[in-house]
């Protein structure tokens, strides 16, 4: 029987995505994206936010289509999907930290950055959002 493991996770790009190119030809373009939690103190009435980072990697092929780079900046609402891997780490005063990576498989943008280029707002408003995801080789 297939089992499935996937995360869905919908928040902000904390900068500008990067761009990696390993030796055996597979790249890598890696963001953060912020989850933010809202609650009301019920002691205090006051609202509060625990933010919590995702770092988020799209491995890419050799030769692949790296378009979707552009419009991945810092700000950006975005959908993503993939695996979820935990890993523990130490930090440099010694203690134990935890960071959550997602392997993603789709983004879809849900609402650009104004950092945008007007060269790149002109292109992507002549343009199908839904057909610009399809268009860029994910996997």
């Amino acid at each position: 029987m297939a089992t499935v493991f996937e995360t869905r996770l919908i928040g902000n790009i904390g900068k500008d995505a990067t761009l990696r190119h390993l030796e055996n030809g597979v790249s890598a373009i890696q963001f953060s994206v912020a989850h933010n939690k809202n609650w009301k103190d019920k002691k205090t009435g006051e609202s509060k936010t625990k933010t919590t980072w995702v770092n988020c990697t799209i491995w890419k092929k050799p030769n692949s289509n790296f378009d979707l780079l552009k419009f991945l900046k810092k700000g950006t609402l975005v959908e993503v999907i993939g695996t979820p891997v935990a890993r523990a780490s130490t930090g440099e005063n010694g203690s134990l930290q935890a960071e959550i990576r997602l392997t993603v498989e789709n983004v879809n943008i849900l609402r650009h950055s104004d950092r945008l280029d007007d060269e790149e707002q002109i292109v992507e408003n002549e343009r199908d959002e839904t057909s610009f995801i399809d268009d860029v080789d994910l996997y």
